[in-house]
C-alpha cells in the first residue's frame, strides 16, 4: 500500500501546497489506491520537504522522483503516447510551476494584504494551529523568500513575475482539453495542484484574478477537481 504524507487540506482543496496536490491528482488520476496522511511538520521528511511516500517500505521524496518512481514501478501508461517533444514542453512546464510557486507562497505568507485572510483560514480549519507556530513558519517564509530572490522585490513586481508564467499556460492550454490533448497526462495534475491552490481559495490576490479571466484555465482545473475528487472506482485506469 502506497501512503502519501503531505500538507493538509484548505478551502475544499486536498492539499494546501501545489507539490503534495500534484502527487495527490497523479495517484486518482492513475487509479493507485492510497492513503493520505496530513502533516503541518516536515522536519522528518526527506530532505525536510513534502510531500513524500512510502510505498512498501520505501520512502520516496520529491514530486517529480515519486511520480517516476510510481510509472516505472507500476507500469503506468499515462504518459506513454507522449513523444520526445511533449516530454520536453512538460519540463519546462514543471519549472515554470516551480517559479509559480514562489510567488503563490509570498502571497499567502508575506503580502501584508492578503495575510491575514489565509491566517485565518489555517486557524479556522485547523483549530490544532497556533499564533506562535504561524508566526514562526511565517518568519521561516520570509528567510526563504530572501535566499531565494522573490522576496527582495516590491509585491508588483513578484506578481509581475506569477502573471507572465500563468500566461504561458494560459496560452499552452487549449479550450475544453489539456496540454497534450484530450486525456490529461502527469504534466496536468502538476498544473491542478498550483491552479487549485490559488482558484478555489478565497483570497483575491492578482494570481486569482488572473485565472478568473481566463475560461481555459478554469475549465482545465475544474474538471481535473472534479475527478481527483471523486471516491476511487474500481474500474479506474493505469
Amino acid at each position: 500500500m502506497i501512503t502519501l504524507y503531505s500538507y493538509p487540506s484548505l478551502f475544499g482543496v486536498a492539499d494546501n501546497n501545489g507539490y503534495g496536490l500534484k502527487v495527490f491528482a497523479f495517484l486518482r488520476l492513475v487509479g493507485l489506491p492510497f492513503v493520505h496522511e496530513h502533516l503541518f511538520d516536515a522536519s522528518s521528511a526527506p530532505r525536510g520537504q513534502l510531500p513524500y511516500i512510502v510505498d512498501d517500505g520505501e520512502t520516496i521524496g520529491d514530486s517529480e522522483t515519486i511520480l517516476a518512481h510510481l510509472i516505472r514501478k507500476y507500469g503506468l501508461t499515462i504518459d506513454a503516447a507522449l513523444g520526445a517533444r511533449e516530454r520536453n514542453l512538460s519540463l519546462l512546464v514543471t519549472r515554470l510551476l516551480d517559479d509559480l510557486y514562489w510567488v503563490m507562497s509570498y502571497s499567502r505568507w508575506k503580502d501584508e494584504r492578503f495575510w491575514p485572510t489565509f491566517r485565518a483560514a489555517l486557524m479556522r480549519e485547523h483549530p490544532s494551529l497556533t499564533d506562535e507556530g504561524l508566526t514562526k513558519a511565517r518568519e521561516f517564509n520570509f528567510q526563504r523568500y530572501y535566499f531565494q530572490g522573490v522576496g527582495r522585490y516590491a509585491p508588483d513586481a513578484v506578481y509581475t513575475r506569477g502573471l507572465a508564467d500563468l500566461a504561458v499556460l494560459a496560452d499552452l492550454i487549449p479550450d475544453g482539453g489539456f496540454i497534450h490533448g484530450d486525456k490529461p497526462s502527469s504534466i496536468d495534475a502538476g498544473i491542478y495542484g498550483f491552479i487549485a491552490n490559488i482558484h478555489f481559495y478565497d483570497i483575491d490576490t492578482p494570481l486569482k484574478q488572473f485565472i478568473a479571466s481566463r475560461p481555459n484555465l478554469v475549465h482545465h482545473c475544474e474538471t481535473l477537481h472534479e475527478t481527483v475528487m471523486r471516491a476511487p472506482s474500481d474500474d479506474a485506469k493505469r
